[in-house]
C-alpha cells in the first residue's frame, strides 16, 4: 500500500532526490563503530547482584572483584566500572569489568557464574553483548523448534548378558580388540579396530567408557557400537583419573600448554558428561611429589572424595597447604585452603567427606596423623608419633578403618622398625590402637581385604621374604587392634592382589619366574601353586572368579601373552600372543542389590549353584549339539556338490566322446569300432622251491 503523506509533504520524487548519487561516506564514518570497540565489547562481562554500597567502599569491593578473577583472566586497568545512583549515590547492584582477550571474558562467565559472593549474594555473570540481546527479545513467546529425538545407545548394556559375563580389552601391536569372557572356552570377539590408540588404553572406574589416548587429547568410547562420546582436547596427555562416579577427569601432560591467562598450564579439569573444560592449573615443582628414585610424579596430582562433590590437591613442604574445590564450579571451599606446615602426604576416605594427612616431627613438634572434617575443616582426631621417619596411609575399603604405617627409628638412629596406628573411624571419638610387629621385620607392600577387616603385608626378616595377614580385633579381643592369623614364606614372592569379594588372596612373583599361589584367608590354607614364565601383571575380574596374567612387551620382550585362571588356582586356557602389550578387565559398577537381598542370596547359595551348574552343563551340551549341526550341514552341502558334479559329468558325455573317442568312463570303457583289442598272458616265476623226499 502507498504510504499517505500531508498536503505539505512531498515525496522524494516530486523534489527530484536520488539517493543513489549522495555521499553519505562522512556521516558513516563518524557513527562507525569501529572494529577494535567491537573487540573490546566481546572482553567486558556484567556482573550482576553485587552489593549496594557506598562510594567510600567502591575501592575494597573493587579488590574483592580483582582476587576473585585472578586466576580467571587480567583486568585491563581502570576496567571496573560500577554505575551508581545520581540521586542517592549509592550503586545499582551490578558493575562491568574489562578483560584484556575475549577468551578471558568467556572463561570469566563460565567460571564465575554462580559464584557466592557471601551469603546474600550470588553473583550473575553475562558478557555485555549478551544483554543487548536478551532485551531485543519478542514480547511475544514463540515455541522454538524441537529438535528430532535421536535415540543413543545404552551405555550399561553390556551388564545386560544373559551368562552375566565379563568384557576386557587387548592391545596387541596397533590393534585394540575387545572380547567376552567364556571361562575355559575361546573368548568370543566382540569389537576391534586398527590404531584405536596412540598409547595404551584404560576403564572408567565403573566400566562405561573406554579410554583412548592420541597426540591432541583423550576420546571416551561406549555402548554396543563402540562410537565416541566426547573427546578432550589435550595435546600430549599422559594420565587420567577420573572421579568415583565417572562425573569428571583430570588429565595431565608433560607438555604445557598457554592458557587464556597467558600462564603455562599442565592440568586440567573436565565435566565428562558434557566434555566442558571446568579449569585448567599450573603446577611447579614445590607442589608434586616427585619420587626420587624414578624423578616422575605421583599420580595422581589431584584427590576426589567419595561423592564427587570436592576436589583437593596439596601443596608439601614449609608452606604446605590443602587446596579444596567444590564441584563443578571448581571454586576454591571458603575461598581459601587449608594451610598445613610440612604437609607430607593426604587421602580422602573411601566412604566419608574426611581428610587423613600427616606432618613430620619439626624442633619440638612431633609428627602428627590428623582428621579432618569437610567442609566444616573440623578436626575429628589427632595422633602424635615420635621418632618418624615416614608414614603411610592406608583406607580400608569401605572406610571402616584407616591404618597408618609408621617408620621409626631406633634409640640408636643406626636402624629403623615400622609398626601400624589402626583408626576405628566407626567408633565413638575414633579410637586409636597400636599394632606392633616384630621390630626385625622390613615391610614392603601393604593392602586390606576389599570390604574386610583383614590387612596383609609382605616383610623382609634376615634376607627370607614373608607374607603376613592380620586381623582386626574387637575391643573385647586380648589382642588389642589387630592379630595375626600366619605368617607365610614365599622365596620369590614380591606382589600381593586380593580378590576383589575378599577371602581369596595370591602371591606373585613378577618379572621373574612367574610363580602364582592361591590362598584362602578362611581356611588358612594353599589352594594351588602355578607358574607363568615372565608374568608382569595379575588383575581379578570385576566379579573375583578369575584371575588373568599376563606377560607384556613393555616389560618382556619373549614369551608374552596371557592366561586365565579360576580363583582357586586352576588353569583354564593360556593365549600366546606376539607383541601382545595390555589386557584389562571392564569395571562392573556397584550391585544394586540391598544387603537383605544380599544375605537371602547366600542363605540359598547351594540353590543357585545347583542351578548355575544345570545351565553350564546344557550350555556344553548346546556346544556339542552345534559342532554336530555344523559337521551335518557341511556334508549335505557336499553330497549337494557331489551331485552337481555328476549331473554336469552326464551331460558332457557327448563331448567327451568327441574329443577322447570313448563313450564313457564309468562302466568300463567300450572301444572304437576300428581298434581291437589282445589279451596277453605273462606268467612270472615269483618263487622256486626244491624238496627232496
Amino acid at each position: 500500500m502507498p504510504a499517505k503523506h500531508r498536503k505539505d509533504e512531498f515525496t522524494d520524487e516530486e523534489l527530484g532526490i536520488d539517493y543513489s548519487e549522495i555521499d553519505f561516506s562522512d556521516i558513516e564514518k563518524q557513527f562507525e563503530m569501529t572494529m577494535s570497540l567491537a573487540s573490546s565489547l566481546r572482553s567486558v562481562v556484567v556482573v550482576d547482584n553485587a552489593p549496594i554500597i557506598d562510594q567510600s567502599k567502591e575501592a575494597k569491593l573493587f579488590n574483592v572483584f580483582k582476587k576473585i578473577f585472578k586466576d580467571i583472566g587480567k583486568i585491563v586497568e581502570n576496567g571496573i566500572d560500577m554505575p551508581r545512583d545520581p540521586e542517592t549515590g549509592m550503586s545499582k547492584g551490578y558493575l562491568f569489568i574489562e578483560f584484556e582477550t575475549p577468551e578471558q571474558a568467556d572463561l570469566a562467565v563460565k567460571q564465575a557464574n554462580g559464584y557466592q559472593l557471601d551469603r546474600s549474594h550470588v553473583l550473575a555473570v553475562n558478557h555485555f553483548e549478551d544483554i543487548e540481546k536478551y532485551s531485543l527479545m519478542e514480547d511475544e513467546f514463540k515455541e522454538p523448534e524441537l529438535e528430532k529425538f535421536t535415540e543413543k545407545e545404552h551405555l550399561k548394556s553390556w551388564l545386560t548378558d544373559e551368562r552375566d559375563r565379563d568384557q576386557w580389552v587387548i592391545l596387541k601391536e596397533n590393534v585394540v580388540s575387545l572380547y567376552w569372557n567364556n571361562k575355559d572356552e575361546q573368548p568370543e570377539h566382540i569389537h576391534s579396530r586398527n590404531n584405536w590408540t596412540e598409547t595404551y588404553v584404560s576403564w572408567s572406574p565403573k566400566g562405561t567408557y573406554l579410554v583412548t589416548f592420541h597426540r591432541q587429547g583423550v576420546a571416551l568410547w561406549g555402548g554396543d557400537s563402540w562410537n565416541k562420546i566426547v573427546r578432550f582436547v589435550h595435546p600430549d596427555v599422559r594420565y587420567i583419573d577420573f572421579s568415583p562416579n565417572e562425573n569428571y577427569m583430570v588429565s595431565w601432560s608433560n607438555e604445557p600448554f598457554m592458557s587464556v591467562t597467558g600462564e603455562p598450564h599442565n592440568l586440567i579439569v573436565w565435566d565428562v558428561n558434557t566434555g566442558t573444560l571446568l579449569r585448567s592449573f599450573a603446577v611447579t615443582n614445590e607442589q608434586l611429589n616427585i619420587n626420587e628414585k624414578t624423578k616422575m610424579i605421583e599420580w595422581p596430582v589431584f584427590k576426589w572424595s567419595h561423592d564427587d562433590k570436592y576436589i583437593a590437591r596439596m601443596t608439601p613442604g614449609p608452606k604446605g597447604a590443602i587446596s579444596i574445590y567444590e564441584l563443578p564450579t571448581m571454586n576454591l571451599l571458603d575461598k581459601k585452603s587449608v594451610k598445613v606446615k610440612d604437609l607430607k602426604a593426604f587421602s580422602w576416605s573411601p566412604s566419608d567427606n574426611i581428610i587423613a594427612y600427616w606432618t613430620p616431627e619439626n624442633d619440638n613438634t612431633p609428627a602428627r596423623v590428623t582428621l579432618l572434617s569437610i567442609p566444616s575443616r573440623s578436626i575429628v582426631q589427632t595422633k602424635n608419633l615420635f621418632n618418624v621417619t615416614d608414614c603411610r596411609l592406608f583406607w580400608q575399603s569401605k572406610g571402616d578403618y584407616l591404618l597408618v604405617r609408621v617408620d621409626r627409628y631406633k634409640k640408636t638412629k643406626k636402624n629403623n622398625f615400622t609398626n601400624f596406628e589402626l583408626f576405628r573411624m566407626r567408633e565413638k571419638d575414633i579410637p586409636v590402637d597400636v599394632v606392633e610387629i616384630d621390630p626385625n621385620e622390613t615391610v614392603n607392600i601393604l593392602s586390606w581385604e576389599p570390604n574386610g577387616k583383614r590387612f596383609a603385608f609382605m616383610g623382609m626378616k634376615n634376607g627370607q621374604s614373608g607374607i603376613h595377614i592380620f586381623q582386626v580385633t574387637d575391643g573385647k579381643d586380648i589382642n588389642k587392634g589387630a592379630k595375626e592369623l600366619v605368617t607365610i614364606e614365599k622365596k620369590g614372592a614380591n606382589t600381593i592382589c586380593w580378590n576383589p569379594k575378599g577371602r581369596f588372596i595370591v602371591f606373585a612373583n613378577l618379572k621373574g619366574q612367574g610363580e602364582l599361589c592361591f590362598y584362602d584367608c578362611n581356611d588358612l590354607s594353599e589352594l594351588a601353586e602355578g607358574e607363568h614364565f615372565q608374568c608382569t601383571d595379575i588383575q581379578w575380574d570385576p566379579t573375583g572368579r578369575y584371575l588373568i596374567s599376563s606377560a607384556s612387551a613393555w616389560k618382556v620382550k619373549n614369551d608374552t601373552g596371557y592366561q586365565l585362571w579360576e580363583f582357586n588356582g586352576k588353569p583354564l586356557f593360556k593365549q600366546p600372543m606376539q607383541l601382545f602389550k595390555q589386557i584389562i578387565w571392564r569395571p562392573r559398577p556397584e550391585s544394586l542389590l540391598t544387603a537383605a537381598q544380599m544375605k537371602k542370596i547366600r542363605k540359598n547359595l547351594k540353590n543357585y549353584t545347583q542351578k548355575f551348574e544345570e545351565e553350564d552343563s546344557l550350555l556344553k551340551t548346546k556346544v556339542s549339539r552345534e559342532i554336530v549341526e555344523r559337521r551335518k550341514k557341511l556334508y549335505k552341502e557336499w553330497k549337494e556338490y557331489r551331485i552337481q558334479c555328476q549331473e554336469r559329468y552326464k551331460k558332457d558325455k557327448a563331448l567327451r566322446f568327441e574329443l577322447s573317442g570313448y563313450e564313457s568312463d564309468g562302466e568300463g570303457r567300450p572301444v572304437e569300432k576300428d581298434i581291437e583289442y589282445v589279451e596277453e598272458w605273462i606268467e612270472e616265476v615269483v618263487e622256486e622251491k626244491e624238496e627232496l623226499i
